[in-house]
């Protein structure tokens, strides 16, 4: 399946789809114009070349027949761009992760309700395992013969494990300098494990002509990326029917391309629209490094064009120089009254460690990222601690081993005597 660009609002270059191969989706809608194309691997608008998303016509939807599906993704199939029988196709089965009330960390925070969302208990122990199921099955219905993706990490996990579950050939493509577990948790799964030497934005240039000129290849976040981004949008849903149907006030989201924090609000705007939550305000706020925050940069300068920057920092999972949906997190954080803050790698390590030591959640770089800017946004006073709060954890932490190896560690060594025991002072 190579790229396609439509020439004209008539083109009719589009794959012989069976019905309902998308579900409810009905047609590729460009986010800066409206121009709409028919469904297929298109991910570029022809008139204006900006990028593509799902549009469709929700059937009535209710909670009852949404808490009678899956306890996992498939349960808002009806909201996705999926079959209806997508359940009888090979995958992973991810979502339908814990909705932890964090009280130890609101209490160390000073944030009067607080609750992590922890998506490293996915089969791939990262929230990444969400998206490629929906680029499965995207590509299932193209006919791809390969599923690929650029990635920092966790998506190559995700594409990995998923290919091997459906069957189907799959090569991913990483920075040669990412994170060692990370390499491991993909080739365990593809002996297609591709290390290209340069950073992200190097290794996504490469599949963007990869996909242009080889047929039959579905790169999640390329060609097929309108159906891959909306699996993200599961996480705004099931916030909210956790929280029994209703909204949080605040949501912290950690941002790489950008898309999770774009898809969240999608998601709690659509559950508005069909009557299953109650309409209210709510706050969304970005996190990012200081070593790759463009958009954090963009956002405090008050202006909306992102200058693309050369990532350095230990949060490689967010290290995307030039973020596809920087724009859109800005339009957001901005409409929501909400920010996109950054901090250190060393508030990023605090992070990490403060996590697990409060909840007993052992995250990655990403969630040490969001747990950080929290602390920080309570203290600069751009969060509201009297709020309900929400904060999203995208991955485990034994991803990001050596991120902290050298900031904890054995308390005392001693000799296997009561009498050493006791000079340890514990």
């Amino acid at each position: 399946m190579s790229a396609v660009v439509i020439e004209s609002e008539t083109t009719t270059a589009k794959p012989g789809l069976r019905e309902g191969a998308f579900g409810n989706a009905t047609t590729l809608s460009c986010r800066e114009c409206g121009h709409q194309v028919a469904l297929g691997p298109f991910y570029a608008c022809p008139e204006c070349f900006g990028p593509l998303e799902i549009s469709y016509d929700f059937p009535a939807v209710t909670r009852a027949q949404i808490e009678a599906g899956p306890r996992n993704i498939w349960r808002y199939k009806a909201l996705l761009p999926v079959p209806d029988d997508i359940e009888t196709s090979p995958n992973t089965e991810p979502g339908f992760t814990r909705l932890l009330d964090a009280k130890n960390l609101a209490a160390e925070l000073g944030i009067a309700k607080l609750w992590v969302k922890d998506d490293s208990t996915n089969p791939t122990n990262s929230f990444k395992d969400r998206v490629v199921a929906c680029a499965l099955s995207a590509a299932r219905e193209l006919g791809s013969t390969v599923f690929a993706c650029p990635s920092t990490g966790n998506l190559a996990n995700a594409v990995a494990a998923a290919g091997a579950r459906a069957g189907i050939k799959t090569v991913v493509f990483i920075p040669s300098n990412l994170e060692q577990p990370k390499q491991v948790n993909s080739a365990i799964f593809t002996e297609n494990l591709v290390a290209v030497d340069g950073n992200y934005d190097d290794v996504n240039k490469l599949a963007s002509e990869i996909a242009g000129e080889e047929e039959g290849w579905a790169f999640v976040n390329v060609n097929v990326r309108p159906y891959y981004a909306e699996g993200s949008k599961t996480l705004g849903y099931e916030i909210a029917e956790q929280l029994g149907w209703r909204l949080p006030d605040q949501v912290v989201i950690p941002v790489a391309s950008g898309s999770q924090l774009t898809k969240v609000d999608k998601a709690f705007q659509e559950l508005i629209k069909l009557g299953l939550v109650e309409d209210k305000p709510y706050r969304i706020f970005g996190a990012q490094a200081t070593g790759c925050g463009p958009v954090a940069t963009a956002f405090k300068a008050g202006v909306d064009a992102i200058r693309p920057v050369k990532p350095d920092t230990i949060a490689k999972s967010l290290a995307i120089g030039n973020p596809a949906d920087g724009i859109y997190v800005l339009d957001i954080a901005r409409r929501t009254g909400g920010a996109v803050e950054e901090v250190s790698d060393e508030e990023i390590r605090e992070g990490i460690v403060l996590l697990a030591r409060t909840e007993g959640i052992f995250t990655e770089t990403a969630g040490g990222t969001t747990t950080a800017v929290t602390k920080k946004l309570v203290e600069t006073g751009q969060l509201d601690p009297t709020l309900e709060t929400v904060i999203i954890n995208t991955g485990h932490g034994l991803k990001t081993l050596d991120a902290v190896s050298g900031q904890v560690g054995a308390a005392a060594t001693i000799a296997p005597t009561y009498a050493a025991f006791k000079q340890t002072g514990l």
